[in-house]
């Protein structure tokens, strides 16, 4: 694979147009996405979009300027260029940086990410598998809606310095999608096959991730699935063990220690828009975040997942990295440029997760492939230790508060787990707890054999707001003691 022509053309404009400043670097982003979608067996328009633009960014003392263009000629890169260096020249001696000479991250060398290798499905091929599994769906009458859907994404992105050096990246991404919603009147239930907001979205082709992923014959499952929960008794209210399955583990890993970790969240920059953290800076190095169980690894190395990479939007080379270790916390989630407004910090060096949604965009500190390390106990074994309790999974709603610390959060299916067997689907499970508290009940962490790659396409945060692709791998997991409770009906 080589670096589009495209794209470095456009680099090599901007070096023509580069002012004379202390650093300077052009973002270069294209992507062009395509989603099919069969709904109650009759296929949508299929739609595609195409978008491509430059993000200018200019480094003088300790002030930095952006400026974003979709005009990608030279005057337009001039532009652009001048408009950052006045942005940086005016946040000098204002900006919040305690090193006053906050260095971007020179991008070095050239790196060509995976490629893919075998032919993907053809437009026909999508449409013919989602009829397959939109015509599995409709077992009953009682199945009112059903949709199946296919969406894929290719990604490019072309970081250049004036001085020469660049990084070329290429993804692929693709999420498959099934829904059905089962109604009898007086109850409607929803099951969805992936998540409910597409969690099982991987790197790859559609027919790669589609084949990985398991999704034929994920339509006649899900439709038998929302007709059980038609069935079933509303979750009960109490103190159960619960226990998490993956695609449920990682909407907790998201919203109770991605969000948290965040270090310009710790500082205050979202304290205007989606709140701040319970987190602290003194915290790293001494405070127990959960039990020893509990080992989370920023690791944007797999390749399946949905957001590896290897450089973030600041140049910085991207490797695997623990932030909580044995349940200890060690270090938060702040790029190269955003560790130097504390210099003076607990731990060392930084993690590169400065990431921008698109070239419109500048880098801010994301959580990117954010894992929960897998342990030894089979699920089985996690099953079996549990006298009285909850398996919950698929996530349906969530509530967390302003410092990402007191949390409420729903599923779509729940069963009940009696003397370490699993007996009948309840409906509507819903657990609330204290981020601060409810990873010290971490009980039990399945092996490896439980571990499903997951994500989302839609992680919001800043202002302007940017909805960025992060990953989620975990095992399941048993929790003790939790406060349970179900819906009103």
């Amino acid at each position: 694979m080589s670096t589009s022509p495209d794209l470095e053309e456009i680099a090599r404009r901007f070096r023509r147009v580069a002012p004379a400043v202390e650093q300077c670097t052009v973002r270069i982003v294209e992507e062009f996405s395509t989603m099919t979608s069969v709904r109650r067996d009759v296929p949508e328009p299929v739609a595609r979009s195409m978008d491509r633009g430059a993000m200018v960014t200019v480094a003088e003392g300790d002030g930095v300027g952006y400026a974003a263009t979709s005009d990608l000629s030279e005057s337009g890169l001039r532009a652009a260029a001048e408009r950052a260096t006045r942005w940086a020249r005016c946040s000098r001696g204002r900006s919040v940086f305690a090193d006053t000479s906050p260095r971007l991250v020179r991008p070095g060398g050239r790196f060509h990410s995976g490629t893919v290798t075998e032919p993907d499905w053809t437009p026909a091929e999508r449409i013919d598998l989602l009829r397959e599994e939109s015509a599995q769906c409709h077992l009953d009458d009682r199945i009112v809606d059903w949709q199946a859907s296919l969406w894929t994404i290719r990604s490019n992105r072309l970081l250049a310095a004036a001085g020469g050096d660049q990084i070329f990246q290429q993804h692929d991404f693709a999420v498959p999608a099934l829904h059905v919603v089962a109604s009898n009147r007086d109850l409607t239930q929803l099951r969805s096959w992936g998540g409910r907001y597409n969690g099982l979205c991987q790197q790859g082709t559609a027919r790669q991730v589609a084949q990985r992923s398991g999704f034929a014959g994920a339509g006649r499952h899900t439709a038998e699935q929302a007709l059980q929960l038609l069935a079933a008794p509303n979750c009960p209210s109490g103190t159960f063990d619960v226990l998490l399955m993956p695609d449920q583990m990682m909407l907790q890993i998201h919203e109770s220690i991605g969000h948290p970790l965040e270090l310009d969240r710790i500082l205050g920059d979202e304290r205007n828009y989606a709140g701040t953290s319970f987190v602290t800076p003194e915290m790293f190095g001494t405070y127990r975040y959960g039990s020893q169980l509990l080992n989370i690894t920023y690791d944007p190395t797999q390749a399946q997942e949905f957001a590896t990479f290897a450089y973030d939007d600041e140049g910085s080379r991207a490797q695997r990295q623990h932030l909580i270790r044995d349940g200890i916390l060690l270090q938060p989630l702040g790029g190269a440029l955003s560790r130097r407004r504390i210099p003076q910090a607990s731990w060392d060096g930084f993690v590169a997760t400065a990431r921008a949604s698109s070239w419109n965009r500048p880098p801010i500190d994301r959580m990117s492939n954010l894992n929960l390390e897998p342990a030894s106990t089979t699920f089985e074994q996690m099953v079996s230790s549990i006298d009285d309790g909850i398996l919950m999974q698929t996530n349906a709603s969530w509530s967390i508060d302003d410092s990402r610390n007191k949390f409420q959060f729903g599923c779509e299916w729940g069963q009940r787990i009696r003397s370490g067997k699993l007996a009948e689907v309840v409906r509507n499970p819903n657990y609330r707890g204290i981020s601060a508290t409810f990873w010290r009940s971490l009980a039990m962490v399945g092996d490896a054999s439980s571990v499903a790659v997951l994500g989302s396409p839609f992680c919001g945060k800043g202002e302007p707001n940017q909805l960025i692709r992060v990953g989620h791998a975990s095992p399941a997991c048993k929790f003790s003691a939790v406060a349970v409770f179900g819906a009103e009906r």
